[in-house]
């Protein structure tokens, strides 16, 4: 596949995640290509360069070399799989990862979120007769933003751990239908209110 139809492909599967650039993309081809894990096989385009008045697509192939550092990356579920950037890109291929290695990614990005909620909440506490409204309701956006990805993350583990809710989660991507949005009310307490999606 030429890298216009490599970007498009992966634009469509990390979607917001992870914004990628013409500039950063042919780059890291070249660099795939000079350490023998991709192979340029030639030209997309079946005219000419010259005739078609445009550069020719390059069509890359992954290599044999390729393929292991693919395999060795899907098995890695390490600290740096549960950061932000990181997360989205192995959640895209988590359909290939082993079980195990997707449930220890789940439960190392949870962590890494627990850690983020109690700097946040403990920031908001601290700093709450300091801001302004508008301020406060962005630090508020932000931490029910981190709460509700643990509730997405701990649904998924469910999932992967064969509960009845996880299982229907998996089927329906959508869960029981139930939101849950928590507010920090002026004391610092947190408020829980449950809804349907309708």
């Amino acid at each position: 596949m030429h890298g216009y139809e490599l970007r498009k492909r992966l634009s469509g599967a990390l979607g917001a995640f992870h914004s990628l650039s013409y500039g950063s993309l042919y780059p890291c081809l070249k660099s795939l290509e000079a350490r023998g894990e991709i192979a340029a096989l030639g030209a997309a385009d079946s005219v000419a360069p010259a005739l078609a008045g445009k550069r020719a697509r390059i069509v890359y192939e992954l290599t044999a070399e390729g393929k292991e550092r693919f395999a060795t990356m899907l098995a890695d579920s390490g600290p740096d799989t549960w950061d932000d950037e990181a997360f989205g890109i192995r959640f895209a291929f988590f359909g290939r990862a082993d079980a195990d290695v997707r449930r220890h990614i789940l439960e190392g990005r949870r962590s890494r979120l627990e850690e983020r909620i109690a700097t946040l909440r403990g920031s908001l506490v601290r700093t709450r007769e300091r801001l302004d409204t508008y301020t406060l309701e962005l630090q508020r956006h932000g931490l029910e933003s981190v709460e509700r990805e643990v509730r997405w993350i701990d649904d998924l583990l469910a999932g992967e751990n064969g509960s009845p809710g996880g299982s229907e989660m998996s089927r329906t991507g959508s869960g029981s239908g139930r939101s849950t949005t928590r507010a920090i009310d002026s004391t610092g307490a947190e408020a829980t209110r449950r809804s349907s999606d309708r």
